[in-house]
């Protein structure tokens, strides 16, 4: 990523003080959606290192986890490679007054599963047939379906993988599927192309990101999917701390004496 690019970059401090300004609409919408008994799906799809998980942690960072849940699926189980290939995503479909995002879903079957050879081309042609009239039934039961795709470009997707590889902090997001993503480059695009075009409808569209500045990325996936979920301001009473009573007062230190602290080393 040249110079250039990297002065472009949203700077921390205006980044965090429009995320905080979104962070409280979401928790507005949050009220909303509980009272309203609202349904809604979530859906972020991209290349590896795109940065959903950031988006969705800037989303979750100051909500309810109750609200806000996030499914992120590991590999199926030889039991759940059995079922219908809907039947494990469903079964963390969210009910009244819940918001589900999923970090990758039964997409993985337009693009990871095809490009790796984990499907047949048949069982992609299938479901990129047929899912468009799976979502449309998710959409006619009351679910509100929101399909996000992150679109970083390979520099920068080179620029994050070498940075993981750098950082032992990070280097737990790097696995050898991951690797093996970075050198299809071209045939991940042509999933993904083969997706939108089959899957992105008038009642059940793709929204597209870029997503080579993550901050910028995150403001605007936020601020569109307030957007989205038309939702009000609710009106809520003053919380007023009740007053504490003396009744069976005691020292109620002197039993905590006797436990194991942990040592203050800070």
């Amino acid at each position: 990523m040249s110079t250039d690019a990297d002065a472009q970059r949203m700077k921390r401090k205006a980044y965090e003080k429009e995320l905080g300004k979104l962070q409280v609409e979401l928790c507005h919408l949050q009220e909303w959606v509980k009272a309203n008994k609202l349904r809604v799906i979530i859906l972020f799809e991209g290349r590896d290192a795109a940065g959903k998980g950031g988006t969705i942690k800037a989303i979750t960072e100051k909500v309810s986890p109750r609200v806000f849940r996030v499914a992120a699926l590991p590999a199926p189980s030889d039991r759940e490679k059995t079922q219908l290939f809907l039947q494990r995503y469903m079964q963390h479909f969210p009910a009244a007054g819940e918001i589900v995002i999923f970090d990758r879903s039964w997409y993985n079957r337009a693009g990871v599963e095809y490009v790796m050879g984990f499907c047949t081309p048949a069982e992609h042609k299938r479901f990129l047939s047929l899912c468009p009239q799976m979502e449309q039934y998710i959409i006619e039961g009351g679910i509100i379906l929101i399909k996000l795709w992150l679109e970083v470009g390979m520099d920068e997707q080179e620029r994050r993988f070498n940075a993981r590889i750098d950082d032992p902090l990070r280097q737990w997001k790097l696995s050898p599927m991951d690797t093996e993503s970075y050198g299809r480059w071209y045939d991940y695009s042509q999933a993904r192309d083969l997706m939108l075009k089959a899957t992105s409808t008038k009642q059940s569209p793709w929204y597209i990101i870029r997503s080579d500045d993550k901050r910028r990325a995150r403001l605007n996936c936020i601020a569109h999917l307030l957007k989205l979920i038309p939702h009000k301001r609710m009106q809520k009473s003053k919380i007023k701390l009740p007053k504490r009573t003396a009744k069976g007062r005691y020292d109620d230190q002197a039993g905590l004496r006797r436990g194991t602290f942990v040592a203050e080393r800070y």
